[in-house]
């Protein structure tokens, strides 16, 4: 997933948003603003503070980040009484939106241990109350609803990324702990190997217009696509792992360039989250949200 895509998009409302009523909007606001914090809840203050490398950001990060992105595009530029909530927030949690100001570096974000949760916790209820009494003031355009549900897109775009991150970043503990104990999920046979043949030939691709979507998905439009063939299902562990076991890592011809040089100079041996048992060799385990397994 690309992150934070929708940036460009902020420049780009018209004729293709398609902005829900303002009842139905701010329901759908809150609820994904809710689960931001749902997201958060199984984590310390401490966790919501680390960043495990430069490519991710920390959860507390995300929380004020997505707050921003509504204070700064909606509130601030169509609320003539609004006062910013903090004027060092403009800088703080602004990912890379040049025209709108300074930026905190990137690889640092994990050095903001203040404001502190709380703080951020308060800002963003402080930006939900302030933005549901103005979408139900009746001042609304549709192109400030359209807005609204951009921003809303890309919080849940965030929430991804919360979960990815924090996964990464837990991954890195020798502990290993998990995030949280979520229902083991039953196992069940892999349905039987085939392959599914499309045949060549102009095919339409891209959004429709029917309901919301990116900039970068528009417009719909027709193709040229060569023949090809999918598997009726994803790879299993079970698959994957003789790829693994058949040297698949230390065989340069089952790469192109730059994969097989991302694997010799990182020394990948197996996916990611892959961990093998020190005591019995032939087991594989894998981490998880919900730990080792």
């Amino acid at each position: 997933m690309q992150r934070g895509s929708g940036a460009e998009q902020v420049k780009t409302i018209g004729e293709n948003s398609f902005p829900q009523l303002p009842e139905s909007l701010v329901a759908q606001f809150l609820e994904t603003r809710n689960t931001s914090l749902k997201i958060a809840e199984p984590l310390s203050e401490a966790d919501c503070q680390i960043q495990s490398m430069p490519d991710a950001s920390p959860t507390k990060w995300h929380l004020a980040h997505t707050s921003w992105f509504f204070e700064t595009f909606i509130l601030k530029k169509f609320v003539q009484s609004y006062q910013p909530y903090d004027v060092h927030f403009a800088e703080l949690y602004n990912s890379y939106y040049n025209k709108i100001g300074a930026q905190f570096s990137r690889p640092n974000r994990g050095l903001l241990s203040r404001p502190s949760l709380t703080e951020i916790v308060q800002y963003r209820q402080f930006i939900d109350t302030e933005l549901s009494n103005f979408v139900q003031s009746g001042s609304c355009t549709k192109t400030v609803l359209a807005l609204i549900e951009i921003g809303i897109q890309h919080e849940k775009q965030h929430q991804e990324l919360m979960l990815t991150d924090i996964l990464h970043g837990l991954s890195l503990n020798p502990m290993l702990p998990a995030y949280k104990t979520l229902p083991q999920q039953p196992q069940v046979a892999a349905a039987d190997l085939h392959w599914i043949d499309f045949a060549e030939g102009v095919q339409e691709v891209g959004a429709t217009t029917e309901s919301f979507s990116f900039d970068n998905e528009r417009p719909r439009h027709k193709q040229y696509v060569q023949a090809f063939r999918l598997a009726n299902r994803t790879v299993t562990n079970a698959e994957y792992r003789q790829f693994v076991d058949e040297d698949g890592y230390r065989r340069s011809e089952f790469w192109l360039a730059d994969g097989w040089n991302w694997v010799q100079e990182n020394r990948v041996e197996a996916p990611l989250y892959w961990r093998s048992s020190p005591d019995l060799e032939m087991y594989w385990y894998q981490f998880g949200l919900s730990g080792l397994q």
